[in-house]
């Protein structure tokens, strides 16, 4: 496996996270800084047309995108720990989860979206974080309520073992507290964040311990 990697892409922090918790290491990850452009390069754009990362090539030939395909295939084909629960309500409602902060939440407030609103349609950057800060808000609000009063809430998002669920919650915190958005709000999600940060599959993935870091 090949592994296109950045740092603070909370995408590909996900897929981090997801090969840790599997114990698979990459036999190769390239750094792709987004900052920089790299991602437009055409040698990586004919790899992945999207231009985004995560990307993981495999021995195969194949080249899988987006972070959540990226981790069920994972999941898939290295079956413990799972990441789904074996129920089909269970694993609806961690998909559920994962699906409100990687399509809900993070599409609004990525890198692309931020850099348009300054660049092309002349936000401010105080008005850019205040629309970064209203759609955490938005999304982390919902997301609160979602797991406090759900008893298939556990230590975890759902139950007592780490699921697809935190992979996507933990990363999207991360950057919440990057644009230090008060979080106090939020207990349940800063709880669930802590118990996930203790292991050493998420700590491990965390941006500051990349080599790429900055």
């Amino acid at each position: 496996m090949k592994l296109y990697d950045y740092f603070r892409s909370s995408a590909a922090y996900r897929v981090r996270i997801a090969l840790n918790l599997k114990g698979i290491v990459p036999d190769e990850r390239t750094f792709v800084h987004l900052r920089m452009g790299n991602q437009r390069a055409q040698d990586y754009l004919a790899l992945n047309p999207q231009g985004l990362v995560p990307a993981l090539a495999l021995d195969e030939g194949a080249v899988l995108t987006q972070s959540l395909a990226i981790v069920e295939y994972l999941d898939e084909t290295h079956r413990e720990p799972p990441l789904l629960p074996h129920d089909p309500v269970g694993r609806a409602r961690v998909r559920a989860i994962a699906l409100s902060i990687a399509c809900e939440i993070h599409p609004l407030n990525n890198l692309r979206v931020l850099n348009y609103l300054i660049g092309t349609l002349g936000v401010s950057r105080e008005q850019k974080d205040g629309w970064y800060r209203y759609w955490i808000d938005v999304g982390f609000e919902a997301l609160e309520k979602t797991l406090a009063r759900d008893s298939a809430t556990g230590r975890f998002c759902h139950g007592d073992t780490p699921t697809l669920a935190d992979i996507c919650l933990v990363p999207q915190m991360a950057n919440a507290r990057r644009f230090e958005i008060d979080l106090s709000p939020y207990p349940t999600l800063i709880r669930i964040e802590s118990a996930c940060n203790a292991l050493p599959a998420f700590a491990e993935a965390a941006p500051a311990r990349q080599p790429d870091a900055e």
